[in-house]
């Protein structure tokens, strides 16, 4: 299967470009949405919790617009997994006609999914940039470690949306399971809060969360010009790498039997 997705890497990507232009096609912004929905949304959520609750983040200025860095550092990876993870329970589902052809490569949907995903990532990173400039300075050398940090999020997406589209075939209760955990998660991450505000017992339990580590390293070489903490990586990326082949293995033996249950 991994020889099949290197030898599909094009039909890959027209895949996740139909995806994005489905998307936005017949709206009058178009692909501005991508733009505008993420601003409207960290402009609201820095009301709710820098004005109404009064959230402080613990940095020396503490003003709000700090806070909205933070605040969408975490929203940017947050965003990435849940886009692709709400849709993996009917992926398969809604591509009912691939599953009928017996030479296409169904494992190739998860991953058009994620680089669709993926595209409106680094719009919200070059918003987030943009904004940074505007208000600081061009941010740290650190900066050029974006693509390593985001390596364990990428292979978790990507192998839970393995694991997930092939039970959506067979567990059509999943979906909204998914839903339901994925508003949790949003709550359960240190989105709107930073890891040191919470106990110590809990601050160790919250990185089994495998949305902390990432979030908390973006955060470090984008807002606070240092290098992550390498050793909570490297275990980050061992697991990611094990849910990422466990997917793909999952994915392999329950593919077989999508036609007799579709």
């Amino acid at each position: 299967m991994l020889y099949s997705i290197i030898n599909n890497k094009e039909l890959i990507f027209t895949l996740a470009r139909h995806e994005v232009q489905v998307r936005y096609k017949g709206s009058f912004l178009g692909i501005l949405w991508s733009f505008i929905t993420p601003l409207f949304l960290l402009i609201v959520y820095t009301f709710v919790f820098s004005v109404v609750f009064q959230v402080k983040w613990g940095l020396q200025s503490n003003s709000n617009i700090e806070f909205a860095l933070m605040l969408f550092a975490g929203l940017i990876i947050y965003n990435l997994f849940s886009e692709c993870i709400s849709k993996s329970p009917v992926l398969i589902i809604n591509n009912v006609n691939f599953v009928k052809k017996v030479i296409f490569p169904l494992e190739v949907l998860s991953l058009s999914s994620f680089i669709a995903a993926l595209f409106h990532l680094l719009i919200s990173f070059v918003v987030f940039v943009a904004v940074s400039i505007f208000i600081y300075s061009v941010p740290s050398i650190y900066i050029f470690y974006l693509p390593i940090i985001l390596l364990p999020i990428s292979l978790l997406t990507i192998g839970l949306s393995w694991f997930l589209s092939s039970l959506g075939v067979y567990l059509r209760d999943i979906q909204q399971l998914i839903g339901t955990v994925l508003t949790a998660l949003l709550f359960l991450s240190p989105i709107f809060y930073p890891v040191e505000i919470l106990p110590d017992s809990f601050q160790k339990i919250i990185y089994f969360n495998p949305l902390t580590p990432t979030i908390e390293a973006v955060r470090d070489i984008l807002l606070l010009s240092r290098q992550p903490d390498w050793e909570i990586y490297i275990y980050n990326l061992l697991a990611s790498l094990i849910i990422f082949f466990s997917g793909l293995k999952w994915f392999s033996l329950s593919k077989k039997s999508f036609a007799d249950v579709l």
